[in-house]
């Protein structure tokens, strides 16, 4: 299991941001904190594995924490969730090492898909023997993870790429029901390939928000994963 503590001055948005993380498989929530040195105070008591990690706090900013938290020597990875869009911000996050930077507000499937990325990186990590600088450079380019993750089961390669290719050919968004209607498939099958690309990194999801009902998930290419 991945050990996760939560951090935000928002009790109700840290319950929810728990809730989300402990419906992931793998992952659990062992605590929460609502300011930065209660953050530093919990992640030198608890040694979590991960840090989800809002930057408005009402005692430290976020990246400080960061910085506090390495000085003392703990090594836990930390996914960046806040509503800091500032360049500033994410390049600090950046420099910092984090894991991932989710934008607030979003939705379980935002941060489940960041969370199985980063689980895999993790995964890779542990099994990595480095015998030459290609390694190196593979794991340093890949965020972490030296090799493409593999299909899920029940996908097939010809479809994969179909769908890839309709979603770096359309040149915006796109949703599920739009690509299953292009590649011909069903648009469960569209979103499950959408997803698993959304997964590695090789696209990024946005939500559009309508008049009523749930928002609709637009998927768009993002790097060759």
């Amino acid at each position: 299991m991945i050990d996760v503590l939560v951090v935000d001055d928002d009790f109700m948005v840290a319950k929810v941001n728990s809730g989300f993380v402990n419906q992931v498989d793998g992952f659990r929530v062992i605590g929460t904190a609502s300011t930065g040195e209660q953050a530093l105070d919990r992640i030198a008591a608890l040694r979590p594995d991960l840090v989800l990690l809002d930057l408005y706090l009402p005692d430290l900013f976020g990246l400080e924490v960061i910085t506090r938290m390495r000085a003392a020597g703990h090594d836990c990875d930390v996914i960046v969730i806040s509503a800091a869009r500032e360049l500033d911000a994410v390049r600090g996050a950046a420099r910092r090492g984090v894991s991932n930077y989710l934008l607030k507000p979003f939705d379980f499937d935002d941060l489940r898909v960041r969370l199985e990325r980063y689980a895999t990186q993790r995964a890779a990590l542990g099994t990595t023997v480095i015998t030459s600088q290609a390694d190196v450079d593979r794991l340093l380019a890949a965020g972490g993870s030296p090799a493409p993750a593999a299909l899920p089961k029940g996908m097939s390669v010809e479809t994969a790429e179909l769908v890839k290719r309709v979603l770096t050919e359309t040149g915006g968004t796109l949703s599920a029901t739009e690509c299953a209607t292009q590649v011909g498939i069903s648009r469960v099958s569209a979103r499950r390939y959408l997803e698993h690309l959304t997964t590695i990194g090789a696209a990024e999801v946005s939500l559009r928000y309508g008049g009523t009902g749930r928002p609709e998930r637009r998927y768009r290419w993002h790097h060759p994963a």
